[in-house]
């Protein structure tokens, strides 16, 4: 049964991936730069792991629909880590997109009902995409 009561573990996990996203984002802002790509990785998958559990994490990054996303975003690392950052954002960000090609229209629904934003994702033309 998964609980949806927020706990200490899950306020940290989320502070690390929010963290983790943010590493990333001053990664490719300073060109690339691989120390801090590899820490905000080290705790985007930290943040998740603690956030929902360890055995949920190993189910969702081990299913056969995901395999495909698993190994590009754990390749990308790699070479994130080796010394090729671009290469590795590359890998990364589309093992990302078919890791959590599932939730989209989650968050689609969630950012139409942001009270400015919304109106501008309720568009025609942005609901076409």
């Amino acid at each position: 049964m998964v609980s949806f009561e927020m706990n200490d573990r899950k306020k940290i996990g989320l502070g690390l991936t929010g963290f983790g996203i943010f590493f990333s984002f001053l990664g490719i802002i300073f060109f690339f730069d691989k120390g801090l790509l590899a820490m905000g990785n080290i705790l985007f998958i930290s943040g998740v792991t603690l956030t929902i559990g360890l055995k949920s994490t190993m189910q969702f990054f081990m299913k056969p629909q995901n395999f495909k996303g698993t190994i590009s975003f754990g390749v990308g690392f790699f070479f994130v880590v080796v010394g090729w950052p671009i290469f590795g954002m590359i890998l990364e960000t589309y093992g990302f997109v078919v890791l959590f090609s599932g939730f989209w229209p989650t968050l689609a629904v969630f950012l139409q009902r942001i009270p400015i934003l919304g109106w501008l994702f309720q568009q025609p033309y942005v609901r076409s995409i």
